[in-house]
């Protein structure tokens, strides 16, 4: 006799529930970037690909947004370099810092992201009631915006 346990909302703790979308908003995205001709990205991309993006910042600050090491986000961003995507250049103040760019390419891709996540709003606000959606959106502007986030 098989059973099967069935979840409740009660029983869910946020992490989950906040995770599996995410993963779930990280394939759809990868998926695509892939089938819109961007196909070398893979989801550890998205460390460095993320809001704000890495345009025109030093590294360690996109290790930081991203929650990872320095070592960790220079094999992604060396990844992304050989792909095109970025260029890093020495900072403009002359010391040992380099810059983060997009390049053409790397646009393009942030970009398409951008369009990914805006279809990816609509059918989420078409399946949940825009009313919802909009409640969704604020609570976790909320989260972001409070210490809770840090």
């Amino acid at each position: 006799m098989s059973s099967s346990i069935k979840t409740k909302t009660e029983d869910m703790l946020i992490g989950a529930l906040l995770r599996v979308p995410a993963q779930a908003i990280q394939r759809r995205i990868i998926h695509e970037l892939n089938a819109a001709g961007f196909e070398e990205l893979r989801v550890p991309h998205m460390a460095v690909l993320q809001f704000p993006g890495p345009d025109g910042v030093r590294p360690g600050t996109v290790a930081e947004r991203a929650g990872m090491s320095k070592q960790a986000i220079n094999q992604l961003l060396r990844s992304l370099e050989g792909f095109g995507y970025i260029i890093r250049s020495d900072a403009a103040d002359g010391g040992r810092a380099r810059i983060v760019h997009l390049t053409k390419r790397g646009r393009a891709a942030y970009s398409k992201i951008h369009d990914i996540l805006r279809d990816i709003e609509r059918e989420w606000s078409s399946e949940l009631g825009p009313k919802p959606f909009a409640q969704l959106k604020e609570l976790l502007f909320r989260v972001w915006e409070s210490p809770l986030a840090r």
